[in-house]
Parts: C-alpha cells; sequence; structure tokens
C-alpha cells in the first residue's frame, strides 16, 4: 500500500464542529475545500453585497489552500452557488476575474442556500502543484 497522508483542517466555525466536517481536506496531493461562505472567519461578519461576499469567500478559500500547502493557482474544479439570479452577473464577472488564466473545470447554479443572508458560496478542488505546471491549453467545436 502506498504512504497516503490526509491533513483535515478546521477554521474554527461553530459548523464545522457542530455539523462535523473541516475546511479544508488534503488527501495526498489532492486539496478539498468545503463549501465556503462570506463570512469573516475572526470577526464572524458578512456584508450584504454579494460582490462584497465574493471577496472574502476567495479570502477564505485562498486561506484554507495555503494552510495545507496549495493556491488559487492550484484549482482545477469550482462549483459556484448564487441564491438569487439577479446577482449572477456581478458575482461572475469577479469571479472571473479571480480565475482568469487558471481557468477551473466550473459549474454555476442558482439554488438556495443554508441562510437568505448568504449570496454566494463557493467550493472548490486543487491538485498542489498543477498551478506551476506546464499547460496545454486547446479550444473545441463541440
Amino acid at each position: 500500500m502506498r504512504d497516503l497522508h490526509a491533513t483535515k483542517v478546521k477554521s474554527g466555525s461553530i459548523y464545522e464542529e457542530t455539523d462535523s466536517y473541516s475546511r479544508v481536506v488534503a488527501a495526498g496531493d489532492w486539496v478539498f475545500v468545503s463549501n465556503t461562505a462570506g463570512r469573516d472567519c475572526k470577526t464572524r461578519e458578512m456584508s450584504t453585497d454579494p460582490v462584497e461576499q465574493a471577496k472574502q469567500v476567495f479570502a477564505n478559500i485562498e486561506g484554507a489552500l495555503a494552510s495545507v500547502g496549495a493556491s488559487l493557482a492550484d484549482v482545477v474544479r469550482s462549483r459556484v452557488s448564487i441564491p438569487y439570479p439577479e446577482d449572477a452577473r456581478a458575482v461572475m464577472v469577479y469571479v472571473g476575474e479571480k480565475f482568469r488564466g487558471i481557468d477551473p473545470a466550473s459549474s454555476v447554479t442558482c439554488s438556495p442556500l443554508g441562510s437568505p443572508d448568504f449570496k454566494v458560496e463557493i467550493e472548490v478542488t486543487a491538485y498542489r502543484g498543477v498551478g506551476q505546471a506546464q499547460q496545454k491549453r486547446q479550444t473545441i467545436s463541440l
């Protein structure tokens, strides 16, 4: 059996304890970041503005990735949830800016979240080191 190791990191969120999950799990070079809201982990504050929440979501995700030696450049998959369709364009413009040049596979849905206060949540999967790897880019016609 190969030498596989896992690292599980919590951010201090009350929900991570009550719901029994980790903010980030690294299994080998694979890194999984849980669905992340735009609440500041230290102050517990959350803006009512969807783009400001998206900015905080990325700050939370980047901190989670860094805690296991990964970065946003290593993200290979994202799942973006925006419950209010009228917020989708503005949020996705910001998401697009953050992922420019990274270009992960992505899903975007407009469905309810755990509270009406949440305007965006994002979950990512990363592979440590892929951001520094040589990348082949191509365009296909479907």
